[in-house]
């Protein structure tokens, strides 16, 4: 018997698993069965941001665990409340209560609901290069390809394009451009949506499955204008550009914006117990202080997920973590990142921010044609998994989607860890090279 016998895997297509066995993990590596050892270079889905096993995190989900392993969350709880206290102590402005929930896609589904109350209004807004979870509302909400299969949603959404220099659906030449060109659309779809029936906006402050997208200068800032303008909720989706990811508590801090809303998870405390949550300015919050709030979850802040946040916030200060993503994701994984796309024609582009970056793959740089075609799957996707199988033959493991190699190490990884993924990544690259003017 094997595992695949009686676990369904989500994303997958069954018959065709073949998982490795992972038995055990330590900081920025882990290991199979048979003693193969992995530099994660994905924190797995990008939130193991504190790296496995920190012995803190650990300790502090015993600790809690001996005191009082779980309790509801219609009563108060030590751990809940210090959580949120660290947590808005951290925040930009005027976010200043926290709803807890267990995951990214639950602080999606909740966010909304806050945002379409607030208002009285029902339209969102969301881009299409974006992912927001998998639960009705956050898969509603999804731009790419994984929410073909979940439609019809019957979520009032409204798309619209994000920037994206390297591929400009307007056709710019300068970041600049690019950010003129977005705002213009995205106040344009506004416009013809009718602004008074559009609740909320949201966005991820840094792109992250969907290309690891960096916003150009002035584009959040515009968006927070235009959200202003027409009286609609900014809801910053920071489930994996937040704590720490790009270097600062929550990724908006690295551009200067405050959202009204930011949903978080992962990173709150590096999946070590699930945990989420919507983080709201004091007036969505006051909406509610005499009107009950149509929602809530039974693990809602749940003692052993807070305490291990709690223990977490506590290692990235002591262990200057914030610090350490901005030094050294600029000068060793951007700065090696771009020297090996100097050597291989088959990136076309470097973007990326702290510890989150990508190579964009493809078989021609000068017309930019992608190592494989958007949505592909099967054979045409084929030179992409021969990227992604090198890699982890070689013991990296990558977070490659499409035709991107994508790159999310644990927070702490030392610049020699990171080095050395470097160079494996050199090597791996060579396989896609091959690709490069082939017929």
């Amino acid at each position: 018997m094997t595992e695949v016998d009686h676990v369904f895997y989500p994303w997958s297509a069954q018959a065709t698993l073949n998982p490795v066995p992972i038995v055990g993990a330590e900081g920025s590596w882990f290991w199979d069965d048979t003693g193969k050892r992995y530099l994660d270079f994905s924190s797995q889905l990008v939130n193991v941001n504190i790296g496995h096993q920190h012995p803190d995190l650990i300790a502090a989900i015993v600790e809690q665990a001996q005191k009082l392993t779980t309790i509801s969350p219609t009563v108060g709880n030590e751990a809940r409340s210090e959580l949120a206290r660290l947590i808005v102590e951290r925040a930009p402005g005027e976010l200043n209560r926290i709803l807890f929930t267990t995951g990214g896609a639950e602080a999606v589904e909740h966010a909304v609901r806050l945002a379409r109350s607030y208002t009285g209004r029902t339209k969102m807004l969301s881009a299409y290069r974006s992912y927001h979870g998998g639960t009705g509302v956050a898969i509603g909400l999804t731009g790419e390809p994984r929410r073909w299969g979940a439609e019809p949603t019957n979520v009032d959404v409204v798309r619209f394009f994000g920037p994206y220099p390297y591929r400009s659906p307007w056709g710019t030449t300068t970041p600049e451009e690019e950010t003129a060109a977005a705002l213009s659309h995205l106040r344009q779809v506004i416009e013809l949506e009718g602004p008074q029936h559009i609740a909320g906006l949201i966005m991820e402050t840094v792109v992250g499955t969907n290309g690891i997208l960096v916003p150009p200068p002035g584009y959040l800032a515009g968006v927070r204008a235009l959200c202003d303008e027409f009286g609609i909720v900014y809801i910053a989706d920071e489930v994996m550009a937040g704590f720490g990811r790009v270097g600062e508590w929550f990724a908006v801090q690295a551009f200067g914006v405050e959202p009204d809303i930011i949903t978080f998870a992962k990173g709150v405390n590096s999946g070590y117990v699930p945990l989420g949550g919507v983080l709201m300015a004091e007036r969505i919050a006051q909406r509610y202080d005499n009107t009950v709030y149509p929602g809530g979850l039974t693990y809602a802040g749940h003692p052993l997920a807070c305490a291990v946040g709690v223990a977490s916030i506590g290692v990235f200060e002591r262990e200057g973590i914030l610090d350490h993503v901005r030094s050294v994701g600029a000068d060793v994984l951007g700065k090696g990142l771009r020297e090996l796309a100097s050597r291989h024609p088959s990136v076309g582009e470097v973007r990326g921010i702290g510890f989150f970056w990508a190579l964009e793959l493809v078989r021609d740089p000068h017309t930019r044609e992608p190592l494989v075609p958007f949505a592909a799957s099967g054979a045409a996707a084929e030179p992409m998994a021969k990227v992604t199988a090198a890699a982890k033959e070689r013991g990296l493991w990558p977070f490659n989607i499409a035709n991107r190699f994508q790159i999310a190490p644990p927070l702490p990884t030392s610049a020699d860890e990171l080095r050395l993924g470097l160079e494996i990544i050199d090597e791996v690259l060579e396989v896609a090279d091959a690709y490069v003017g082939a017929v």
